[in-house]
C-alpha cells in the first residue's frame, strides 16, 4: 500500500505525552512516513473520518477524566449519534501514560481504545499502558510496544523501493532555523511581546496575565524541615474567574546562573538576537517567543534545562555528537539495552539536562543552535490549587507552595523549578510580575452550601479546601452566625507549632459554628497519628453524613500512600457503622465515586 501519512495526536497536561509523540514523529520520518504531531485541542476532530493511520498518546487525570486539551475531542467522540462505521477506514493504536498508584490507572487510554473499535477502527495493537511507578518509568511498557508497532506499520505500508529506513545515527533536519541578527533591534522585543497581552481577553497559556506578587510569606516554623510559602497575587483587571477547586497555572523561569552556564557550555552569546523560522510549511513557531528574540530570553523562559532529560534527548544528542567516546556513551543511553544504565545515571539521581551537557562538553559545544528546540523540551506551566475564594478576596489569588528541595547522590541539591523560582521572588524589593492563568481543577463542590462536605487535606493538600470553606461560608452568610456545620475538615501535619496552616482562621470558623475541624499531628506522640486514624475514630459522624445526609467526600494530597489508606478507612467505616460486607463496602465507595460524591485530587 502507498504511504498514507501518520497522524500522532496527544492529550495531556504534562510534557511526557508530547515528548513521546515527538519521538513517534521522528521514528515515523526515519521510516519514510509523512507525519504530523498535534495536540488534540488543535486538531479538527471532524477530520478524523478521513485519517487512515493514527496513533493516540493520552494521559488520565482526576477520577479517570481526560486532560483539558482532550475534553472537546472526548465529548465529540462519545456522541451517541455517531455512526458505528465512522472510522472503518482507520488503522489506529493507543498509547496510555498513567500512574498505577491511581485507582483509574490509564482509564482514558482504555476507554478510548474501546470507543475507536466501536466506531469501526482497526486496532494495530492492544492498548499500551505506560506506568510512571515502574522503576524505568513509562519506557518499560512503551519500548516493546513501539517495536511491535513499527513492525506492524511497515508490513501494512512498506517503504517504497529504492529507499531504506534512515539509521538512528543520522540526524533528521531540525524543525526550526535560528537566523542570528548582526545588530540588536531598536526596541526590546521581549517587552513588546509581554505588552501585547490584550486585557479584554481571558488569560490563557497563549496569553497569560502578568500578575503582581503582593506577598511571599513563609508559613512553616523556622526549625521545620520544609519551606512552605503562602503567596498572594493581585489580579485586579485580569478577567480571571475561578471557584473552589480551580487551579492556577504558573509559567516559571530558569535561574540566571543556569542560563549563564548553559550558554557557556554551548558557546552561545546570551545577548545575541535571532529570528525563528519553521523549515516545513504548516509548522507554527512557539507563540511564547517574541520575534526577534534574545538567546537569554529563549533559555530563561522557554528551554527546560533544569528538567531530567528523556531518552529522546540522548537519541538526538548522540546523532549530533562529533566526539567518538561521548557519542558511544550517548548511543548506549538511548538504546533499549542501556535503559538501566540511563536510569542509574539520570533518573535515579535526577540529573538535569544542563548537568548532562556539562558531562558531555565536546558534544554540547558542537550542538547547532537550530536543534535547540528539538533537543530541549519547553518549560511546562506548573499547576497549584487556588487557596482563596473570590467571594472573600475579590482582587486576590492565593496559593500554598511547598518549596521542593532534596538531596540525591549529586553534590548540588535537587530543586523544583517553579517552587524555587517563586520562593526567590521578593515583592518587597520592587514590582514582581508572574505569568499565570486559571482552569477548573479535579474537584467540584456542591452548588448549595447546606450540602455537607467532608474534606481530608493533610499538609498542603488543605489548600483547595480553604478556598471551598471560604466560598461556602460566604455563600451561606446573611450577616447571621452560620447554621449547623456542613463543613468537616480533617487536617494533618507533623507539628502543631510548625506546619499547622491557617490555624487561626480555622479556629475562628469553629467558634462561629461554620466548621468542624479534626486534626492529626503525626509527630507529637510516640505512635504516629494520621488523618486516616482520625477518620476511623469519627466513623459514626462520617457514616451519618454520607449515608443519611447526602454528604460529599473530598481528598487532596500526596498520592503515595494516603489515598489508599483513606479509602481503606472509609470501607472499614462502611462495614462497622453500616453493617456492610467487604464487597458491599467496596461497591458503596464505587457508587460514591460514580455520583461524584467521592472526589480526589492527588499528586506524586
Amino acid at each position: 500500500m502507498p504511504n498514507p501519512g501518520l497522524l500522532v495526536l496527544f492529550g495531556s497536561q504534562t510534557g511526557t505525552a508530547q515528548d513521546v509523540s515527538e519521538r513517534l514523529g521522528r521514528e515515523a520520518r526515519r521510516r519514510r512516513l509523512d507525519c504530523r504531531v498535534q495536540a488534540l485541542d488543535s486538531y479538527p476532530v471532524v477530520n478524523l473520518i478521513n485519517e487512515p493511520l493514527v496513533i493516540f498518546v493520552c494521559a488520565t487525570t482526576g477520577q479517570g477524566d481526560p486532560p483539558d486539551n482532550m475534553k472537546s475531542f472526548w465529548k465529540f467522540l462519545f456522541r451517541k449519534n455517531l455512526p458505528l462505521t465512522s472510522l472503518c477506514q482507520m488503522d489506529f493504536a493507543v498509547l496510555g501514560l498513567g500512574d498505577s498508584s491511581y485507582a483509574k490507572f490509564n482509564f482514558v487510554a482504555k476507554k478510548l481504545h474501546r470507543r475507536l473499535l466501536q466506531l469501526g477502527g482497526s486496532a494495530l495493537l492492544p492498548v499500551c499502558l505506560g506506568d510512571d511507578q515502574h522503576e524505568l518509568g513509562p519506557d518499560a511498557a512503551v519500548d516493546p510496544w513501539l517495536h511491535e508497532l513499527w513492525e506492524k506499520v511497515l508490513r501494512l505500508y512498506p517503504i517504497l523501493p529504492g529507499l531504506d529506513v534512515i539509521p538512528p545515527g543520522v540526524p533528521l533536519p531540525s524543525t526550526f532555523t535560528l537566523r542570528f541578527l548582526q545588530e540588536a533591534p531598536t526596541a526590546c522585543s521581549e517587552e513588546q511581546h509581554a505588552a501585547t497581552t490584550d486585557p479584554a481577553n481571558t488569560p490563557s497559556e497563549l496569553q497569560p496575565f502578568l500578575a503582581p506578587m503582593v506577598t511571599n510569606q513563609r508559613v512553616t516554623g523556622p526549625s521545620h524541615f520544609q519551606d512552605v510559602r503562602l503567596i498572594e497575587f493581585d489580579i485586579t483587571g485580569s478577567r480571571l474567574s475561578f471557584s473552589a477547586g480551580s487551579v492556577v497555572l504558573i509559567q516559571p523561569e530558569n535561574t540566571d546562573s543556569h542560563v549563564r552556564r548553559f550558554c557557556e557550555v554551548l558557546g552561545l552569546d546570551p545577548d545575541q538576537y535571532f529570528t525563528l523560522q519553521a523549515r516545513e510549511p504548516g509548522v507554527s513557531c512557539p507563540v511564547q517567543l517574541p520575534q526577534p528574540c534574545m538567546l537569554r530570553h529563549l533559555v530563561a523562559r522557554y528551554l527546560d534545562i533544569a528538567s531530567v532529560p528523556r531518552r529522546s534527548f540522548f537519541e538526538l544528542l548522540a546523532c549530533l555528537s562529533p566526539h567518538e567516546l561521548e557519542r558511544e556513551k550517548l548511543q548506549e543511553f538511548s538504546s533499549a539495552q542501556g535503559q538501566e544504565d540511563l536510569h542509574e545515571y539520570c533518573n535515579r539521581p535526577r540529573r538535569t539536562i544542563l548537568e548532562v551537557l556539562c558531562d558531555f562538553p565536546h558534544t554540547a559545544a558542537a550542538i547547532p543552535p537550530d536543534y535547540l528546540l528539538d533537543l530541549i523540551p519547553r518549560i511546562r506551566p506548573r499547576a497549584f490549587s487556588i487557596a482563596s475564594s473570590l467571594l472573600v478576596h475579590p482582587s486576590r489569588l492565593q496559593i500554598l507552595v511547598a518549596v521542593v528541595q532534596y538531596q540525591t547522590r549529586l553534590r548540588e541539591p535537587r530543586r523544583g523549578l517553579c517552587s524555587s523560582w517563586l520562593a526567590s521572588l521578593d515583592p518587597g524589593k520592587g514590582l514582581v510580575r508572574v505569568p499565570l492563568w486559571v482552569r477548573p481543577g479535579g474537584l467540584t463542590f456542591p452548588k448549595t452550601p447546606d450540602t455537607p462536605v467532608i474534606m481530608v487535606g493533610p499538609g498542603t493538600g488543605v489548600a483547595p479546601f480553604r478556598a471551598a470553606v471560604q466560598e461556602r461560608v460566604a455563600q451561606s452568610m446573611t450577616g447571621l452566625p452560620c447554621a449547623s456545620p456542613g463543613n468537616i475538615l480533617f487536617f494533618g501535619c507533623r507539628w502543631r507549632d510548625q506546619d499547622f496552616y491557617w490555624e487561626a482562621e480555622w479556629r475562628g470558623l469553629e467558634e462561629r459554628g461554620c466548621l468542624v475541624l479534626i486534626t492529626a499531628f503525626s509527630r507529637e506522640q510516640e505512635q504516629k497519628v494520621y488523618v486516616q486514624h482520625r477518620l476511623r475514630e469519627s466513623g459514626p459522624l462520617v457514616w451519618e453524613l454520607l449515608d443519611r445526609q447526602g454528604a460529599f467526600f473530598y481528598l487532596a494530597g500526596n498520592a503515595k500512600y494516603m489515598p489508599t489508606d483513606v479509602s481503606e478507612a472509609l470501607t472499614s467505616i462502611f462495614q462497622e457503622e453500616g453493617g456492610l460486607s467487604g464487597p458491599e463496602s467496596a461497591a458503596y465507595l464505587a457508587r460514591l465515586q460514580q455520583m461524584l460524591r467521592f472526589q480526589m485530587e492527588t499528586w506524586a
